[in-house]
């Protein structure tokens, strides 16, 4: 089989998802072509590209996204949280558009089959990858702007992202997550969670990091990051998880051992 009938069968493959994802998002595209870039991965683009047909990948397209989400995602939070400081303001936007929670809005809209992937990235999990899934719905956000204006955008978000800021707000405002497990911490050991990067992987341009926290020098749960900020935010949301589904109390937050 050759690359083109191998893309065209690709092609035909994402049709059915491709429309159940305009459905969730509940924007009809005028312009595919805008949709199926922002669904292709580079893998996909390098291994289909010849000299005289270029498929072009999402990369320019999430960089536009990231800008169009950060501005709706501020606007959302300096609304909802009116003497809320900048710093705090922030901290809610990094964790309202992380990897980690686009990437699982975009599992729950079925993101994923619906890209155009490489074959090694295919046979890598490429499709359930958080940093491709992220990425690829902020190219996917830029793709409604480019095709139907700010507004479409703004409805678009309200539709698959506001149900994270309506539970941000049901837990009193933005606080993140090193600092609630810092607070929980002190108050039952009068000591501070220890952070270390314990390893990290991928290009300069594109590495995440691994950090795990120790409490009273026990090391209990570890967490990724494109930088070590965000990794060590990632471990500390899973430990306040953790305790969140935990029926009691664990030991140490009263002062005894791990």
């Amino acid at each position: 089989m050759s690359k083109e009938d191998s893309a065209d069968k690709q092609d035909s493959a994402v049709q059915d998802p491709l429309l159940r994802l305009q459905e969730h998002f509940g924007y009809r595209f005028k312009d595919m072509d805008l949709l199926r870039t922002a669904l292709t991965h580079r893998s996909y683009s390098h291994e289909m590209s010849r000299p005289n047909r270029e498929v072009r990948h999402n990369e320019r397209l999430e960089f536009l996204g990231d800008a169009v989400l950060g501005l709706v995602v501020a606007e959302w939070l300096m609304n909802a949280f009116e003497d809320v400081d900048e710093g705090d303001l922030s901290r809610a936007r990094a964790s309202l558009v992380s990897e980690g929670s686009l990437a699982e809005v975009a599992r729950t809209l079925g993101l994923g089959d619906a890209m155009r992937i490489g074959r090694g990235e295919e046979q890598t999990g490429g499709r359930s990858k958080s940093s491709i899934l992220s990425d690829a719905l902020e190219a996917t956000l830029a793709a409604v702007y480019l095709d139907g204006g700010m507004q479409s955008v703004v409805e678009v978000l309200h539709r698959v992202l506001k149900p994270s800021l309506d539970r941000l707000m049901a837990g009193g405002g933005p606080v993140d997550s090193k600092s609630r497990l810092q607070e929980l911490v002190q108050g039952g050991m009068r000591i501070l969670p220890q952070y270390r990067v314990v390893g990290s992987s991928g290009p300069a341009h594109d590495m995440e990091f691994e950090v795990e926290v120790a409490i009273a020098g026990h090391v209990v749960l570890t967490g990724r990051g494109r930088s070590k900020k965000q990794a060590e935010q990632d471990a500390a949301a899973k430990v306040l998880k953790l305790l969140d589904e935990s029926p009691t109390s664990p030991s140490w937050l009263s002062g005894d051992e791990l």
